[in-house]
């Protein structure tokens, strides 16, 4: 189909082998007589017995050490792509799983427990060697075949789980042949699980098995049959209506997907050969090889002798099952999570929409399921719900405070003369207390309602209008409020709820004022002469008239620390050696300065390291003998803090404006 041209043919048949030019022959078969023997080949990682038509097992077997590198390198030499010889091993690969439970290393020496037992595994293992499996399912002396069926066997144990597929097929003279067509035995995963739930993921391995059989199968099945011999998985197989945990819900999913319930029958252990695959076994023994290749007994007699079906005396999955997912009970609390819902918002915004999506909710809840004859809205919120929404947050808030108030005035009795709204001649309407007032008026709704001072919502009703009038004072804050409610000791309630504003606290706090840093001891000291402590900066470039050109030049400050006096210099670059000419014609003219401060300049650094070595040399040299030069002590600002030499920034800007109105004759 792709356009490759195949070559290297080999065939069981010495007709076909006959037909086939040499050159597109196996190299085995190609100087073949007609008497030989056809020879023995490899096939996806088995050994073909071309003359037998049979598949056999060859196991080359290398001397390895006993570490779990060792150990893996010799069960993954065994190339098994059908799982004829899976559940021998199955053991082989427990005792890998096993080491890697006792997180040992790849190259650590194993106990002496799993010594023995994988020699004992080695010692057994060239007994597949005499295995073989008949490469065609279909034996010569059948006839027409009149039945196909597919048989799929799943189980699981402690120790793993497993599947495995048979073709039975029946031919014209009622002849039965059984033989496995693909096996698979997988490990148990190291976290401990329940067998049921090993049973399933054999269950479910069965079904993948048959979605490659279904696909790669070229035989026509009549009929296809999973067993299984465990009756709480098809107790969950049957079950539809109940709701399983993740795990099982997942595993069902795909069982039913790929099957239906008609198709699952119960086997019992004895007879299932898929029991083997799940638990394993040695090499050597030729009976549950046998029932593993060859199926089981039953299969190969009438329909009739099968397993009793027992799909109808199946238990329904009960409610103490451990994987059926647990009903939770709400229980409702009306005032506690009336509550903790007003108490959970910290804005008045928020908690009137939530409560408005609540009370929609809960009409759609009685339209829904209780069958009642109410408007349900859709959309975006409504001003009447958001009314409504009000209406009830209020009524819970007096309802809270005012409990003795609300039985009175339902009475049509006055309250008492101790109440806290006694003096506002209250009034009921609505379920909401209002506060009357000396207009007569039969609209109630133009009286102010009554809030306590002490509840959470009042003060989300306070900040609202806070920051909805943009934060302004005590006075027009009360007065907003008042216009819709009539908040007890209100002045004392919006001031605090001002004083807790942030951005009122950031607005109106005072100004920062920086406090000057003291000045350095040798700014005070008065007994010594003029530039004693000195300090130097640079300003400029200033462009200066040489010759017909221009030329930058730079000023260089020294500045008395104690007198404030000043000398400038002129630097020609910004080099360090013209920085050290400046400083040469300085202390020729001033002296030499004891303390020296500067920022940290590049040049600066340099020449103060170049001026301690001339100092060095001048006092080894002769001149010393005749002026005694004293070492100067230079102390550098931390970089990026000009702000600390204050003392020469200050007379870096009146002397460049100097300069550049004089014209500048340097």
């Amino acid at each position: 189909m792709g356009g490759f041209r195949l070559t290297k043919w080999l065939s069981n048949s010495r007709d076909v082998l006959k037909a086939i030019p040499e050159s597109e022959l196996a190299p085995a078969v190609v100087n073949l007589s007609p008497g030989d023997v056809l020879p023995n080949d490899k096939a996806l990682g088995v050994i073909w017995d071309v003359n037998e038509d049979k598949i056999r097992f060859k196991v080359k077997l290398t001397d390895k050490p006993l570490t779990r590198r060792g150990i893996l390198s010799i069960v993954s030499s065994i190339f098994d792509p059908l799982g004829l010889v899976s559940p021998v091993t199955l053991r082989a690969k427990a005792i890998v799983q096993n080491l890697c439970r006792l997180k040992l290393g790849w190259d650590e020496q194993i106990p002496q427990h799993y010594c023995d037992e994988w020699k004992n595994w080695l010692t057994s293992l060239p007994c597949i060697e005499s295995l073989s499996v008949n490469r065609c399912f279909r034996p010569k002396e059948f006839q027409h075949i009149k039945n196909a069926q597919l048989h799929l066997f799943s189980d699981g144990s402690e120790l793993g789980y497993g599947a495995c597929a048979y073709l039975r097929l029946v031919d014209g003279n009622d002849k039965i042949t059984c033989s496995l067509i693909i096996g698979k035995a997988r490990l148990a995963p190291i976290k401990q699980m329940s067998i049921p739930r090993l049973e399933l993921s054999g269950a479910v391995t069965a079904c993948r098995l048959y979605q490659i059989l279904n696909d790669e199968l070229e035989i026509k099945v009549d009929n296809v049959t999973f067993w299984t011999d465990s009756t709480i998985v098809l107790g969950y197989i049957r079950n539809t209506s109940r709701r399983f945990k993740t795990f099982v819900a997942n595993r069902l999913s795909i069982i039913h997907n790929t099957t239906s319930l008609d198709q699952w029958r119960h086997v019992d252990s004895p007879s299932n050969p898929a029991d083997i695959a799940s638990r394993g076994i040695d090499a050597c023994d030729s009976k549950k090889l046998n029932i593993w290749l060859n199926g089981p007994n039953f299969l190969l007699e009438d329909s009739r002798y099968w397993p009793q079906d027992l799909r109808n005396e199946l238990q329904e999955v009960t409610e103490n099952d451990t994987e059926l997912k647990k009903e939770v009970a709400i229980h409702a609390m009306t005032n506690n999570t009336t509550d903790y819902l007003m108490n959970y918002f910290s804005d008045w915004t928020k908690l009137l929409r939530a409560t408005a999506w609540l009370i929609r909710f809960k009409f759609y809840c009685r339209q829904r399921y209780l069958n009642h004859q109410v408007q349900c809205r859709t959309g975006d919120l409504t001003l009447s719900e958001l009314k409504i929404a009000t209406n009830v947050i209020l009524v819970n808030v007096q309802s809270t405070c005012f409990k003795d108030e609300i039985i009175k005035l339902k009475k049509d009795t006055p309250v008492k003369k101790d109440s806290r709204i006694a003096s506002l001649n209250p009034v009921l309407d609505n379920e909401l207390i209002r506060a009357k007032g000396r207009l007569s008026t039969s609209n109630h709704d133009e009286y102010p309602i009554i809030l306590p001072d002490n509840h959470h919502v009042t003060s989300l009703i306070v900040r609202f209008y806070h920051e909805n009038q943009g934060h302004v004072g005590r006075q027009q804050v009360l007065a907003a409020t008042r216009m819709k409610y009539w908040i007890l000791k209100g002045p004392s309630l919006v001031k605090k709820v001002i004083g807790c504003c942030i951005p009122c606290k950031r607005q109106h706090r005072p100004l920062c004022v920086q406090q000057m840093a003291p000045l350095l001891d040798e700014q005070i000291i008065a007994d010594k002469p003029p530039f004693t402590f000195v300090g130097i900066d640079y300003f400029g470039p200033l462009l200066v008239k040489l010759g017909r050109s221009h030329v930058k030049r730079y000023g260089c400050l020294f500045t008395c620390l104690t007198t404030r006096a000043v000398h400038l210099e002129v630097a020609h670059t910004l080099t360090m050696e013209s920085f050290l000419s400046a400083f040469q014609r300085f202390i020729s003219r001033r002296g030499v300065p004891t303390k020296m401060y500067s920022d940290n300049g590049t040049n600066l650094v340099s020449g103060d390291s170049e001026l301690r070595k001339s100092i060095k040399e001048w006092n080894q040299s002769k001149i010393g003998r005749h002026m005694l030069q004293q070492e100067i002590e230079w102390h550098f600002n931390p970089p990026l803090a000009s702000h600390m030499g204050g003392s020469w920034e200050r007379l870096i800007r009146p002397i460049t404006k100097l300069c550049l109105l004089e014209g500048s004759d340097l």
